[in-house]
């Protein structure tokens, strides 16, 4: 351990100290401060006479005087299967007047990289009991698919529905003993009223239980920011690849992590990147969303749903931009059926999940789940490119066939994406549900499903004496 008092400047969330030996990267770094107080902080650049560190509890306070004690280890993370049910801060401390942990292991923080042969191909399904994403977007296990919204939209609603609903349908039906499922839940800047918000709704539905929490409210420091999905990703991976739970990680909002990352490039003065975000910003998210995956001869799995709020609703902005590049795939909140009352607001046309393909299908949810799948995006965007043709020269200008491609259009998104927050669909239901909606299609529309499934599947409209029978 080696201390100094050597400190030369303060500059936002960084100190910079002056020392007379080489400290190492990401070394842990205690500072303690005038009445005794002690702040924790992380070497963020190292050299031969200087380093400077990030203050996780933020510089006030502190002045030239300060002690700083170099501890000669990186951050790590006490963690143990007890830590499920528990509520942590965003530097991993429990703030819900629990017993002390006692940890089984301390890990570092940075985690180890999956090496890529290692890896096991995702191809399992996970159930979240929304239609818009396992009939139309499946998240397959391992994979890591973020959720693109926007100021104002209500993508904490859809996290948490995903957190109390979120189940792999195998396991419940014992295909696969020894596997539990459990959420790590991790939120960077959030106000103080979506924290409660989120306790709230985890307690009231019991969801804490198979659930670790991570808070890291807006009035915390934003270089806490930094760490807590760090924290929340190697808690996950414990229990994955040590303990057999397949772990679903939503981090939310990933737009105040980048946030984050650009307030402290700045204090480092670093040559900005676009639109001022620093330019390793993509390895750095890369670091953080490539710690999904399933590895070889282990059970468990790692699965993440990032969440982000796209800055004037730009798709194109780094934030976004960067994340479609790492993630596979991502699910819009769209802000006009958001406006329209739909719940949740997901436009399935420009979502996507590049491994739902290998996730669905005979043997894996339903052998019509991909048939389904594709017809309902195709009628569904003939639906939509229609009603841009009904502006010019209305609906009587249309043919029977358009008209019910119009009709389709309207009673998918009333019926199938508007379900509720609290509606928990299994994909059974999802599927049929598709079926009763492509059913209004004449056969010979659909033209993307297996003809066999068509006889099995489809539902015949009722004649005039059978409804006037009924």
């Amino acid at each position: 351990m080696k201390e100094y008092q050597t400190i030369t400047e303060i500059s936002g969330p960084l100190v910079f100290v002056e020392t007379d030996e080489p400290v190492g990267y990401d070394e842990i770094v205690e500072i303690e401060i005038g009445d005794g107080e002690t702040r924790r902080g992380q070497v963020l650049e190292s050299a031969s006479d200087h380093v400077a560190i990030q203050v996780f509890e933020g510089t006030e306070g502190i002045d030239r005087d300060a002690s700083v004690r170099f501890l000669g280890e990186t951050m790590k993370m006490p963690v143990t299967e007890d830590l499920l049910g528990r509520v942590m801060d965003g530097t991993g401390q429990p703030i819900d007047g629990g017993p002390e942990i006692v940890p089984d292991d301390r890990q570092d923080i940075v985690g180890a990289a999956i090496n890529p042969y290692s890896r096991e191909y995702p191809e399992e399904f996970i159930q979240t009991g929304v239609s818009a994403i396992d009939g139309m977007n499946t998240l397959v296990r391992g994979q890591k698919l973020p959720i693109f919204s926007a100021s104002g939209l209500p993508h904490n609603d859809l996290a948490l529905q995903i957190a109390r609903q979120a189940s792999v349908p195998e396991e419940e039906e014992g295909s696969e003993e020894g596997s539990e499922f459990a959420v790590i839940f991790g939120a960077m800047g959030i106000t103080a009223e979506e924290a409660n918000e989120f306790m709230d709704d985890f307690e009231r539905t019991g969801a804490l239980e198979r659930s670790v929490v991570f808070m890291n409210l807006a009035d915390d420091p934003a270089v806490e920011r930094t760490i807590t999905p760090r924290l929340a990703l190697t808690t996950a991976e414990y229990l994955a690849f040590e303990k057999d739970y397949h772990v679903l990680v939503i981090l939310t909002d990933m737009t105040n992590y980048c946030e984050a990352l650009r307030e402290i490039g700045a204090a480092r003065e670093e040559v900005p990147g676009r639109r001022g975000y620093p330019g390793y910003m993509y390895t750095d998210l890369a670091q953080l969303y490539e710690r999904a995956g399933r590895i070889e001869g282990r059970d468990g799995s790692v699965t993440q749903i990032p969440i982000l709020t796209m800055p004037g609703d730009d798709d194109t902005h780094p934030i976004p931009d960067l994340t479609g590049y790492i993630t596979e795939g991502q699910i819009y909140i769209d802000r006009d059926l958001n406006s329209q009352g739909v719940q949740p607001p997901i436009n399935v046309l420009p979502s996507l999940s590049r491994l739902m393909d290998d996730g669905i299908g005979e043997g894996l949810t339903r052998a019509d789940h991909a048939d389904v799948k594709d017809q309902i995006f195709a009628a569904y965007a003939e639906g939509e490119d229609l009603r841009d043709l009904v502006n010019i020269v209305g609906r009587e200008a249309l043919s029977d066939l358009d008209n019910k491609y119009l009709d389709f259009a309207d009673r998918f998104e009333e019926e199938f994406v508007d379900q509720g927050y609290d509606t928990d669909r299994d994909i059974d239901e999802t599927l049929e549900l598709g079926w009763d909606l492509l059913s209004m299609l004449p056969k010979d529309a659909l033209n993307r499903i297996d003809e066999e499934l068509i006889e099995e599947h489809y539902r015949e409209e009722e004649t005039a004496e059978e409804v006037a029978a009924d």
